[in-house]
């Protein structure tokens, strides 16, 4: 007989198989693992242009061309599941994005061949037609700003809307309001249109079941099949009633998503899921081994960013049974995940060990942690209610959100304050009496200057997304869209505006560098330290005594005090930016994969940073800030440069414990976790680590392609990385709690 587990290890070895599959497709990728499954031979999309300038946009072309790439997907069904359909694909790829185009897309001049005459296949993903910025273009690159203009699906929808209509009781409600809107016409007929597409695919799908059912001789499987076959011919058309259903509803449902905007942003999966847990367990249909199979296969069919736990607005603990069902679900599976554990001050503290011995005993990166209390009473700092701030959960690389109600573009914005302050650098250059405090000041002015920018893109955006790329299917389960017939971009009930800094450590390191060695010591001159930078410190004495500085997060360092500082300017800066229409901005620090790019944009900086080398990553210190007791000193400052406004600075950890989760090690870790959030952390992202795993894996991931590392806000497989961005994971490593 074919157990659960049996399954499960096979699934597991098919998900590792694939993943090489796909580098081998596609080459290295430094972000999430999405799930995809390869691409099948032969696959080809013909998209449809309604630009002149090689691109799509609007109702029309979004919709056109999400029902062609939704077309050309296979059905994918394995009978070992209980769910049913993969993604392989993003309609992004089509519109001038080069970061997520596979390989087979790169080289096939067949893709010229549009219904339109175009200029540059690839040229356009905004419509700067239309919607120019040119005159945001030189102060954006001189900052080396992420503007968030054309970001895609960052804000989270509300699945019970989905999940109490199903796709059929959307399609009613789409009627019911084109009637009630005459004038939104444009607007219902690509909201149709594209859940029409969604019901295509299921259809699909069961043509296939039907298929592999006839053929199928093994009974384990024959019953598996008959169960899926079931449960899509209920999913087409009405809402989901048992676990099994409501599992394979979200699942078509993300597909769509992630196909439509690379959307990874799930829900609280516990809170959610379990009202169809209970049910079923009343009724006698599941028990929880089934359960956790069931659950195992939603996480492998999409690592999509789920929170457990948390507190509700009346401060009770959210945890129940089936969250602990997820963490065993995960651990039955054991490959990338992202789900994220919310930690209160009443949380259930076993379940918080629970979470902490997982991380032990398969080194896999999950789960997270982010912190309640600051993030709430954080959130409600920019006026908002505590409703809206409690309902705010953990979907995204670092980022929360008010599932249906927010639009918060997230994780798109970004200044990367070392560009910002080596423009300072270049203007006191000019100056005859130097100092750190004018340099501070001409740093201000030009952080200023950037955080108008990138108010100015994002209004320009916000104004114009529902004309460039509207969240068609994102719309489905937000709040006002389908009732207005508008774009949520237009009608959403909050818009905080997340805003990162990056680079955060290497302009403290170097303004501690420049206090400790020019003002306080006079080892060195401004002259000295200017010429360093021209020739990136060829002079080895200058180097090492600009690298030997005091450091941020050493702990008590003048460093520690300029981060600070810099936190307190960047929050300052940040919201006094005047905004139109209820739009705010709200600062926070991350860089996500972007140290690399952000590196090679700034030159040699006073820290002993040489030119073109990658920034600090998000609110992490420099790598080799400290050897003895690395990890509790990066927990205190990093608490103690948080932003205050329900944007997160997360703590990235890599070590090695030398303990066991038995021996103490698990204590240990649930310890820190608490004290960061109690002195204020909002999220925790743990990888530990065998170091000479890790070191062998990075001279030849091969050995080791199960490996999972959390890169940032996500996991991914360590095979799949670029040598450049494991070595960011081998250099944040440290040698023990």
């Amino acid at each position: 007989m074919l157990t659960y587990a049996d399954r499960l290890a096979a699934l597991r070895r098919r998900k590792i198989e694939q993943t090489l599959q796909k580098k081998e497709q596609n080459g290295y990728v430094d972000m999430d693992d999405f799930g995809t499954v390869p691409l099948p031979e032969g696959y080809r999309v013909r998209p449809w242009y309604n630009s002149q300038n090689g691109s799509f946009y609007g109702y029309d072309g979004m919709c056109e061309n999400f029902c062609r790439v939704m077309a050309a997907h296979p059905p994918y069904v394995d009978p070992m599941e209980l769910l049913c359909g993969r993604w392989r694909d993003m309609l992004v790829n089509y519109r001038g994005n080069r970061l997520f185009r596979p390989a087979w897309m790169k080289e096939d001049e067949t893709q010229k061949n549009f219904d339109e005459d175009t200029t540059d296949l690839w040229s356009k993903c905004w419509d700067e037609e239309r919607f120019p910025y040119d005159h945001l273009k030189p102060l954006q690159e001189k900052y080396n700003i992420t503007s968030g203009i054309d970001s895609d699906a960052h804000l989270c929808c509300d699945y019970r809307i989905g999940l109490s209509l199903g796709f059929g009781g959307l399609l009613t409600k789409i009627a019911h309001y084109r009637e009630v809107n005459p004038d939104k016409t444009a607007f219902y007929d690509a909201e149709e249109r594209v859940v029409r597409a969604i019901q295509d695919f299921i259809a699909r799908h069961i043509v296939a079941i039907e298929e592999m059912l006839a053929a199928e001789t093994d009974p384990d499987l024959r019953v598996s099949l008959e169960e899926m076959l079931e449960v899509n011919r209920r999913v087409l058309t009405e809402p989901p009633r048992t676990l099994h259903e409501a599992c394979q509803w979200v699942v078509y449902f993300n597909i769509a998503s992630r196909i439509y905007t690379r959307d990874g942003a799930g829900f609280q999966l516990d809170t959610l899921l379990r009202p169809y847990y209970e049910a079923d367990v009343a009724a006698g249909r599941i028990d929880d081994e089934k359960t956790v199979f069931l659950l195992a296969d939603l996480l492998l069919n999409d690592p999509q960013y789920y929170q457990l736990s948390g507190v509700d607005v009346d401060g009770n603990d959210l945890t129940c049974h089936l969250s602990y069902l997820v963490l065993e679900a995960a651990d039955a599976l054991n490959i990338a995940a992202n789900l994220t554990v919310r930690v209160h001050e009443n949380c259930d503290p076993a379940f918080l060990e629970k979470a902490v011995w997982y991380l032990f005993k398969n080194k896999n990166g999950w789960p997270r942690f982010c912190g309640d209390k600051a993030l709430t009473e954080g959130y409600e700092r920019n006026g908002y209610s505590h409703a809206d701030a409690n309902a705010r959960i953990a979907v995204g690389c670092n980022w929360m959100c008010v599932p249906g109600k927010e639009f918060p573009m997230n994780d798109v914005v970004k200044i990367n304050i070392a560009k910002v302050f080596e423009w300072a650098l270049a203007d006191l250059r000019k100056e005859e009496d130097p100092s750190t405090e004018r340099l501070f000041a001409l740093y201000e002015a030009h952080l200023k200057q950037a955080v108008e920018t990138v108010a100015a893109g994002v209004n320009l955006h916000i104004d114009h997304q529902w004309e460039v790329t509207p969240e068609l299917v994102m719309n489905l389960m937000m709040e006002n869209t389908i009732e207005r017939g508008e774009d949520i971009s237009q009608c959403a009930s909050l818009y905080s505006i997340g805003v990162d800094g990056a680079g955060l450590a290497v302009v403290a390191d170097s303004l501690g560098a420049i206090t400790t060695r020019i003002e306080e010591e006079q080892v060195l001159t401004w002259a000295q330290l200017f010429e360093a930078l021209e020739n990136d410190f060829a002079d080895p004495r200058i180097h090492a005594m600009m690298q030997s500085a005091p450091r941020y997060c050493q702990g008590g360092t003048v460093s520690d005090e300029w981060a600070r500082r810099l936190t307190d300017s960047w929050v300052r800066h940040i919201k006094a930016q005047p905004m139109p229409d209820g739009r705010q901005l709200i600062p926070g620090w991350f860089s996500w994969a972007l140290t690399l790019d952000f590196g090679a944009a700034v030159g040699a900086t006073p820290n002993g940073r040489r030119a073109g080398e990658p920034i600090s990553h998000g609110a992490n210190p420099n790598p080799g800030f400290r050897r003895d007791g690395a990890a509790t000193a990066q927990s205190n400052g990093i608490a103690s440069v948080q932003c205050g406004y329900g944007n997160t600075a997360p703590l990235q950890l890599e070590f090695d414990p030398h303990l066991t989760a038995e021996e103490g090690g698990a204590e240990r870790v649930c310890r820190l976790i608490r004290s960061h959030f109690e002195q204020g952390g909002t999220l925790i992202n743990i990888n530990i680590l065998d170091g000479e795993k890790l070191k062998a894996a990075h001279a030849d991931p091969t050995r080791y392609p199960d490996l999972v590392v959390r890169v940032t806000g996500f996991t991914a497989y360590f095979v799949s990385l670029s040598p450049e961005f494991r070595q960011l994971v081998v250099d944040r490593f440290l040698d023990s709690l």
